[in-house]
């Protein structure tokens, strides 16, 4: 009995050991896949992110497969891949390992080249990866039959020709476009209208339209822009985006081209987007000088621009391209804003460009309510007289309720890296320009106290705090000033708890517990009207100021 009660305790010991050492393998057979499916993810996602900004830059039209549908070779080192990049304009392909020499080494399809002095246009041959079915354009033997990187393809005619072939085609240098020629812009004929652009004083526009905005002005405007200019130059953002209607200014003069964004903030921030685009792509020479054509409702930066707060059709539009012309050009800051939610430790912070304003508390809650309501019931939302009818009703609600009080106990504010103290708010705005809130100057207020001026490009920031809705409307109708809190290069604020409304340029939405850093970004060229066309007429004279200041 004794052996007995000794044995069951030892018993007992290893059945307990196995268990662990069961649990133990168990518990790594399932956590090591789980971490190296993770470590895979991200590996994955980081350099599909590498992938994406290479291929933007690039001027190959590059794209990434995973596995290539027919026998395929690197163009630089001839090895037989199964997954990397092609270009879809030249047919140039590379793994990944030899992908930025081939960008470096292998050049494009050239939209624009002179012809030959006879006129004649030469081959611009490709090495390799010939298409399946092709013939040799002097033997007429089959190409590409080898299991390597052989013969050659004219990116143009799509003539193809084996390596030994090549010394004994006829007219080797001389390309006709092959089948399609009547169909292909040759690259010659480009050349010669970029020629055409070295005539002295002359500034073409273009005129990007979104026809969504100002109660159906802007298919009107459409028209009439098409009547007076050369249809090719107007362009209506519902069917293009802007991106590629941009791409037109690099068969213009460098340096002479002007857009003309018919359109509310939200439109001029997306041209200004597909021209920061523009930059990327390494096409800086080619950037255009942006003005407004302000319709829709807010419209701040057209007012601090000197354009008017909305176009109605109260001018021609001949006078409107005269005032282009006179227009001066300056420079205008843009910022970066990241939102990285409080938590969210494996997803990218959230990041905007910021023309105008940032701001969190009441006026954002109002443009929340407003957009959430326009998006139930758009036909509604068509007069300029009825949204300021609707933000202002919004704004009587917010004095009667305070949905944003507190904010100061909620939110952390740091400037240039110093910490402010905040007094007892609603809301903090972040402004870059002179105009807010449909033709406020807050910065300025009553006009009745000192404050530091204000340019477009000096690369400040200034940050103003409200005590609420109604506080906000005091300032509209200068009978209030607002906090003053500072100016600044980098502007940092930390949501503690709780979700609160924000908005960027107007696109407003509810965010959470988070960390907001607004840094500065790029400079734009736009274009300032001298002549007074803003809803206050007393701010003319601080208006020419700013435009001395902004030369």
């Amino acid at each position: 009995m004794n052996v007995l009660r000794h044995l069951q305790p030892a018993q007992e010991d290893c059945g307990s050991r196995e268990e662990w050492t069961l649990l133990f393998w168990t518990s790594l057979a399932v956590i090591v896949p789980v971490i190296l499916t993770l470590w895979c993810s991200a590996q994955r996602s980081k350099r599909k992110t590498y992938m994406k900004d290479f291929f933007r830059k690039s001027k190959h039209g590059w794209h990434y497969t995973d596995l290539f549908n027919k026998p395929t070779y690197c163009c630089v080192c001839s090895q037989h891949i199964l997954h990397g990049a092609f270009c879809d304009c030249c047919g140039v392909c590379a793994d990944e390992q030899c992908l930025r020499r081939a960008d470096r080494s292998l050049q494009c399809k050239e939209i624009m080249a002179p012809s030959r002095p006879d006129g004649a246009m030469e081959h611009r041959w490709v090495r390799g990866n010939v298409p399946l079915a092709s013939y040799c354009a002097a033997c007429k033997q089959q190409c590409g039959t080898q299991p390597k990187l052989c013969d050659f393809r004219c990116v143009w005619c799509q003539a193809t020709v084996h390596d030994d072939c090549m010394d004994s085609l006829a007219d080797a240098d001389v390309c006709d476009l092959g089948e399609f020629h009547s169909l292909i812009i040759p690259p010659h004929y480009l050349h010669y209208v970029n020629k055409l652009r070295r005539l002295s004083g002359w500034t073409p526009v273009l005129v990007l339209a979104n026809t969504r905005s100002g109660n159906n002005m802007g298919e009107v405007l459409l028209g009439e822009f098409r009547t007076l200019l050369n249809p090719v130059q107007v362009f209506d953002l519902s069917e293009l985006p802007p991106s590629k209607a941009l791409q037109l200014c690099t068969l213009l003069p460098p340096g002479s081209v002007r857009v003309l964004v018919c359109g509310g903030d939200g439109t001029v921030g997306w041209v200004l987007d597909a021209i920061d685009e523009m930059k990327l792509k390494g096409q800086d020479p080619f950037i255009p000088r942006v003005t407004i054509l302000p319709l829709g409702t807010g419209n701040d930066l057209s007012n601090t621009l000197g354009w008017g707060a909305g176009y109605a059709g109260e001018i021609p539009v001949e006078q409107v391209l005269r005032n282009i012309l006179d227009a001066e050009v300056v420079k205008m800051d843009r910022w970066k804003v990241q939102v990285a939610s409080k938590g969210s430790y494996f997803r990218k912070p959230k990041v905007l460009s910021m023309n105008n304003y940032f701001s969190v508390g009441p006026d954002a809650l109002m443009a929340l309510n407003f957009h959430a309501h326009r998006e139930k019931t758009p036909s509604f939302f068509s007069s300029r007289i009825i949204n300021k009818a609707v933000y202002f009703l919004y704004g009587t609600k917010d004095c009667l309720v305070q949905e944003c009080k507190d904010l100061d106990k909620r939110i952390e504010l740091e400037l240039d890296g110093e910490r402010v103290a905040l007094p007892s708010l609603e809301g903090i705005i972040v402004c870059n320009i002179g105009y807010w809130g449909g033709g406020c100057r807050l910065w300025d207020g009553m006009g009745d106290e000192p404050c530091p001026p204000t340019r477009l490009d000096d690369g400040l920031l200034e940050v103003m705090g409200v005590f609420g809705s109604f506080h906000c409307a005091q300032i509209q109708v200068k009978l209030a000033n607002p906090v003053r809190l500072g100016q600044a290069h980098t502007v940092r604020l930390v949501l503690k708890s709780s979700k609160m409304p924000m908005q960027v340029d107007g696109e407003p939405w509810a965010q959470g517990p988070c960390t907001i850093t607004i840094t500065h970004k790029t400079q734009v060229l736009m274009l300032y009207h001298s002549a007074e066309q803003t809803d206050d007429d007393e701010d003319e004279s601080r208006a020419r100021e700013a435009a001395v200041h902004l030369h």
